[in-house]
């Protein structure tokens, strides 16, 4: 298929055999991967204090009855000042777990998404010998993208330092990626070697009747 490149400062077309990630999105996967990673980012060390916890004397405050005044059974209620809170938060894993061949089959949906939208940009940082901001804001201007993804086949300091003060920009490993990275990173920046290592660890895909049709056609 037909994606962009991004080679020597310039922007132009070239062809780039995506079938490994297939052709179809699987949505209901895809969101199941994105908020178990949502899920796993939380905390959950969020704490409130009941009225056995806070500060006070547990004394009644006045008689039951007969002072004019409504009834209190201590200075703990969560009725007064700097009382308890009733049913606040309390510390709680919010993990989820999801088989790692669903993680894999999210991720490869989700790069067969961004191919279908025409989100994908193959790049070599061939550039980036040593770190640019001006480098990799005219290659963010030349591409019109103000959200994106950085793809690398390995960690690379020099494309790191360029790329890492710019907001709504994140940079990946190929080993690193996940679905949410692709989901809400925008446009993908990808050198083809980072491309090759993803496909390796999704696996195939399962091409559908027609889309094989259509490659034993063209000889694919």
């Amino acid at each position: 298929m037909k994606v962009k490149v991004y080679s020597g400062g310039k922007l132009s077309e070239g062809e780039f055999d995506a079938s490994s990630f297939g052709d179809k999105v699987l949505f209901k996967t895809l969101k199941s991967s994105v908020v178990a990673y949502q899920a796993n980012q939380r905390q959950g060390t969020v704490k409130t204090k009941g009225r056995s916890e806070v500060h006070g004397s547990g004394k009644k405050p006045w008689a039951q009855k007969h002072t004019g005044q409504a009834r209190a059974g201590d200075k703990k209620s969560p009725l007064w000042r700097k009382g308890g809170t009733i049913f606040g938060p309390l510390p709680r894993d919010y993990r989820q777990d999801l088989p790692i061949r669903e993680r894999r089959v999210a991720l490869r949906s989700a790069l067969a998404g961004k191919f279908k939208d025409g989100e994908v940009i193959v790049s070599d940082f061939s550039g980036f010998t040593a770190p640019s901001a001006k480098a990799a804001r005219k290659l963010l201007a030349d591409a019109g993208a103000k959200r994106a993804l950085v793809v690398l086949s390995e960690p690379r300091e020099n494309v790191w330092k360029s790329f890492r003060n710019f907001p709504g920009v994140s940079v990946r490993t190929a080993k690193d990626l996940c679905a949410f990275d692709v989901v809400a990173g925008g446009t993908v920046f990808a050198e083809k070697a980072a491309l090759a290592l993803v496909a390796e660890r999704v696996g195939p895909a399962k091409t559908s009747g027609k889309a094989a049709a259509n490659a034993a056609k063209v000889g694919c």
